[in-house]
């Protein structure tokens, strides 16, 4: 395995356990770009995550005077992938550079597995159907933060979030990267 592989992560619960996911993707062989956003910061330390990774963090966006740290991934995990994120790039939204690599990805057609994070209040939100036909559509591979299946987006219910967090088994998005589904999504 020699491609790039993207983990970016944003804000909730389950970005307290990305380190965990980036450790058990560098046991595995995969090189990692990382991003994280400054919501996922009061989750996650970005100087823990990169030791995991063993790859720089990205908090921020890079000014136009600095070089891309590295090649742009084949593949991105987003973990988790939230109600504000999904959002913003079913409609292209490149505000930062979590939503940058997201879209990119999503316009060259690069695989990407989200855990999606998003409570049962938000599922009901109007524009939360579109945001996941349009995901779905463009082929994002949906990760069940709760089993670590692949297939059809599920809610987190809303106070569980810790419960979830908890059980969450890293090896799943590692399965989930060897699985037919994701590498041709």
């Amino acid at each position: 395995m020699t491609s790039p592989l993207g983990l970016v992560v944003c804000g909730a619960p389950l970005a307290a356990r990305a380190a965990d996911v980036a450790r058990e993707l560098v046991s595995a062989g995969w090189p990692l770009t990382v991003g994280i956003t400054a919501a996922a910061t009061d989750w996650l330390n970005p100087d823990t995550l990169s030791e995991a990774a063993t790859a720089p963090t990205a908090t921020r966006r890079r000014l136009p005077d600095e070089s891309r740290a590295s090649g742009r991934p084949d593949r991105v995990v987003a973990l988790p992938l939230t109600f504000n994120t999904a959002n913003k790039i079913a409609c292209g939204v490149m505000d930062n550079h979590v939503t940058g690599t997201l879209c990119d990805a999503l316009g060259t057609g690069a695989p990407i597995i989200a855990a999606l994070f998003v409570n049962d209040r938000l599922w009901q939100h109007p524009a939360w159907a579109t945001t996941l036909d349009t995901l779905g559509r463009a082929g994002v591979v949906f990760l069940d933060p709760h089993t670590g299946r692949l297939g059809e987006p599920v809610a987190v219910r809303s106070g569980t979030g810790g419960d979830v967090v908890e059980r969450f088994d890293p090896l799943w998005v590692t399965a989930a990267l060897a699985s037919p589904a994701a590498a041709t999504a």
